[in-house]
């Protein structure tokens, strides 16, 4: 290893957070500064609060129904054949004139 390229390791660092824990630990620095630790971390302190602002699971739950509502609503191969012919039928009927008889 060449000399003099390394940085000064100090195995007695401090880590300060925040909330006032100090932990002891080896770093390069000499004392670092954070803002979370696993003294204050929600996660650890199991003080986690679930916010669902934008009423994700309610607009899936909504999603979700209208699919079952649907797919209770929906036709067989030979129903919707029947059906698009009638369509096709009632619109030729619609558009094409009727004839007078003159008699």
């Amino acid at each position: 290893m060449k000399a003099e390229i390394h940085p000064q390791f100090y195995p007695e660092a401090k880590l300060i957070c925040a909330c006032g824990n100090v932990i002891t630990a080896g770093s390069t620095v000499p004392e670092i500064h954070v803002e979370l630790c696993s003294k204050c971390h929600p996660f650890y302190t199991g003080k986690i609060k679930l916010i669902d602002a934008a009423r994700r699971v309610e607009k899936f739950a909504e999603r979700k129904q209208a699919k079952t509502d649907k797919a209770g609503k929906s036709l067989g191969k030979k129903a919707k054949s029947e059906k698009r012919a009638a369509q096709k039928a009632e619109k030729k009927a619609r558009k094409s004139p009727t004839q007078l008889n003159e008699a």
